[in-house]
């Protein structure tokens, strides 16, 4: 395996592909279209360091927990594929473009820029001390619809919109990374970590997982009512909802749920976005 495959993974840059839609989502919504080609650009870089820094972080901090959990002992840094020091070299380079990018946006995602490190520095560490763990990884990911957002308008006028996209993101993520969490569930009791599968077992924490996906269409729905109101945003938001119940359907198989159905929820709420936007 090269170097360059072993941080690819390290940093499982695919997972950008969940982040992408909701910050594309809140661009779109702020520019009532699509942004400058310049602005796209930025975003787009922006994003991917801003994601392989929360990544390179969450397994800096896990790497002893990770080393002592056999379905995580294979990851880069657990198994030796990664130095520390690569890790962390990986982790500024992706805080570099991130800051880079921001301050060539404006001087507004410039100050506002250490608000999401912030976020991703304590989520990994909240599994130690509360089953609510869950919230803090929903949070970080609900920044991007917000940095969206402000790239664009470099203000809070007017965020309302910007604010239910962020909400969504935040149940929507909670909600599948307890699902995820159920694969850890004995390893977790055992270790004395947090998680609402080590609370409450998997049964109970997949129906919270589904009380927090309703919530999330419920914030969606509102952002189609306040804000898009095209009818061919309709079936886009129809799609969304399908999906997250058949995410519960499937959430025997993680795999399925986790990584497939997840990866086509956010690409509708960007198409009923998209739609919503030109077709209002």
């Amino acid at each position: 395996m090269t170097k360059a495959h072993s941080v690819s993974r390290f940093v499982k840059i695919e997972h950008t592909l969940f982040s992408l839609p909701m910050i594309f989502s809140g661009a779109i919504l702020a520019a009532d279209g699509v942004p400058s080609l310049r602005l796209f650009i930025l975003i787009l870089l922006g994003a991917t360091g801003a994601r392989t820094a929360a990544m390179a972080m969450n397994r800096i901090i896990d790497r002893e927990i990770d080393k002592r959990n056999p379905r995580t002992a294979s990851r880069e840094l657990p198994s030796g594929k990664l130095s520390l020091w690569e890790a962390i070299a990986v982790l500024a380079l992706g805080l570099a473009i991130y800051i880079a990018c921001a301050a060539a946006i404006s001087d507004f995602c410039l100050v506002l820029s250490p608000l999401p490190l912030i976020v991703f520095m304590i989520y990994p560490y909240m599994k130690r001390f509360t089953h609510y763990a869950h919230f803090g990884v929903g949070l970080g990911l609900a920044m991007a619809p917000l940095g969206g957002w402000f790239a664009v308008r470099g203000s809070f006028t007017d965020i309302l919109p910007a604010v239910l996209l962020s909400l969504f993101t935040v149940c929507w993520v909670a909600g599948f990374d307890i699902i995820y969490s159920t694969l850890d569930e004995e390893f977790d009791r055992n270790e004395k970590l947090h998680s609402f599968s080590a609370r409450y077992g998997k049964e109970k924490a997949l129906r919270y997982s589904g009380y927090l996906h309703a919530a999330a269409f419920v914030a969606l729905g509102i952002l189609f009512i306040v804000e898009l109101r095209a009818l061919a945003a309709l079936p886009f938001l129809l799609l969304s909802g399908y999906l997250l119940y058949l995410e519960h359907r499937k959430a025997e198989d993680v795999e399925l749920a986790f990584f497939k159905i997840n990866l086509v929820v956010g690409f509708a709420v960007f198409a009923m976005v998209m739609a919503g936007v030109y077709f209002v």
